[in-house]
């Protein structure tokens, strides 16, 4: 039992790139970590890790049985999946974020399908529109959309969905319409973003990516702000489709730079460790892939 501790304990280490983030994910003492890493090194005969106060730097020695420890690690956790799932039903509580509009609009009416199917799992749904920390915040499952910076994270791809610019008519009868994307440069732009940085809107021009540097004549950390905003005529606005198909059908905005707009953005479920996965996490990650997939987020384009 200890060496099976020890070596998941390793791993952890490795994957989080410190001790601390391993103490942190286990719920061990940094203390006790440690003794860990160093008896299993004596245990070997071998240095595994050279430890700085930066960062952990695997020997060669190491590398080898790391790579070895997470194969034999994921047999472990599957054939005690295998033995135990027939025999309880998913329960226990489940902590999910997603973006506001996005959650409200999709998440939440298929999470309260999911709650009626699984009665005994509870949920405690957090919708931001910010990017927070999974495990410093207790997140089982992010619903995420457009690029993962976290590589230590585990994704499954849910569908994906077009970002258009659109404007009122009565803005682009006074403004006139862009004709390109460096137009923008002319025109009062209403901007979603999640913080006070430099604000970028991202297009495809000769098939490759072209950002355009965007000053702000209103910003806002949610969708639905710019969005009624531009319905309003205040200036352009960069949004997901979905957000903005009745207002494209019902004539209150206008899609432009069509020709520019870049590729569809990805819609992921991010959990930590997919190895580590409870029963009640891949249910709901199963539910979300199958609801999810079924929705056209772009048909409004289409029609």
């Amino acid at each position: 039992m200890e060496r099976t501790e020890s070596m998941a304990l390793f791993a952890l280490a490795v994957e989080e790139g410190s001790l601390s983030g391993a103490a942190r994910r286990s719920g061990l003492s940094l203390s006790s970590v440690s003794r860990h890493l160093t008896a299993l090194e004596e245990r070997l005969h071998v240095r595994l890790l050279v430890r700085s106060t930066r960062a952990l730097v695997l020997t060669d020695v190491g590398r080898v049985y790391y790579e070895q420890a997470k194969r034999l690690l994921a047999e472990i956790d599957d054939m005690e999946t295998a033995l135990t799932a027939a025999a309880s039903a998913p329960a226990g509580s489940l902590r999910i974020s997603g973006p506001t509009v996005f959650g409200r609009a999709f998440l939440l009416p298929l999470l309260a399908k999911f709650a009626v199917l699984y009665p005994a799992i509870s949920l405690d749904v957090l919708l931001l529109d910010r990017e927070i920390s999974l495990i410093d915040e207790g997140i089982d499952v992010a619903v995420r959309i457009g690029s993962m910076p976290d590589s230590n994270l585990v994704a499954r791809k849910l569908g994906q969905l077009s970002w258009v610019v659109s404007a009122a008519p009565a803005y682009l009868e006074s403004r006139g319409e862009p004709g390109h994307p460096r137009d923008l440069s002319g025109h009062a732009c209403l901007v979603y973003a999640r913080d006070d940085g430099p604000q970028e809107w991202t297009f495809a021009v000769d098939d490759k990516p072209f950002a355009v540097r965007i000053e702000s004549a209103m910003r806002s950390n949610t969708i639905d702000g710019v969005v009624a905003a531009a319905v309003e005529g205040a200036g352009l606005v960069s949004s997901p489709a979905w957000a903005i198909a009745q207002h494209l059908q019902e004539g209150r905005l206008q899609r432009v730079l069509k020709p520019y707009e870049a590729p569809p953005r990805p819609v992921r479920a991010v959990f930590t460790h997919a190895r580590l996965l409870s029963a009640k996490t891949r249910v709901l990650i199963d539910f979300l892939t199958q609801h999810l997939s079924d929705i056209d987020f772009d048909a409004t384009l289409r029609a």
